[in-house]
């Protein structure tokens, strides 16, 4: 950055990061952070407060597992919410046997933290079951929510 003063560097990357994204090079995920730091010669805190306007303008989500990303109209429940709606798409039912890990990183674009965390919360709310040498295994059916 060529700026004199670190005051207001975070909105002058803002609005090139909001250029990016119109201008399509930003079409779904955007470079980590670490590489947003090289590519703008600034701190992390700058460019994080830089990501969190972009927030705030519902430009870019944070995803976690994944990054920043651009804000879609589309899905935006949580990792849990999609997972356990995974039990209902797939016509799966007790006893049966739920996704790897492996497919659920693929299918939901996640990292494998975060679908292991989603994974505990589904368990501790009594979803699913680890049966050792079998994998995860759906132990209740999900009921049915009303979304608005």
């Amino acid at each position: 950055m060529s700026e004199a003063s670190p005051r207001g560097t975070y909105l002058v990357i803002s609005e090139a990061l909001r250029k990016g994204v119109e201008e399509g090079e930003f079409v779904d995920a955007l470079p980590s952070e670490a590489d947003l730091v090289r590519s703008r010669g600034v701190s992390r805190n700058t460019i994080r407060r830089a990501l969190k306007a972009l927030e705030a303008e519902g430009v870019l989500e944070s995803a976690p597992g994944v990054g920043w990303r651009v804000a879609r109209g589309g899905d935006r429940r949580s990792l849990v919410e999609r997972m356990t709606d995974v039990i209902a798409e797939d016509s799966l039912t007790v006893g049966d046997t739920y996704p790897s890990e492996a497919k659920l990183c693929e299918r939901f674009g996640v990292s494998r933290t975060a679908v292991r965390h989603a994974i505990a919360q589904m368990e501790g709310t009594g979803l699913l079951t680890t049966v050792h040498g079998k994998g995860r295994t759906v132990r209740a059916l999900p009921t049915p929510t009303v979304r608005p």
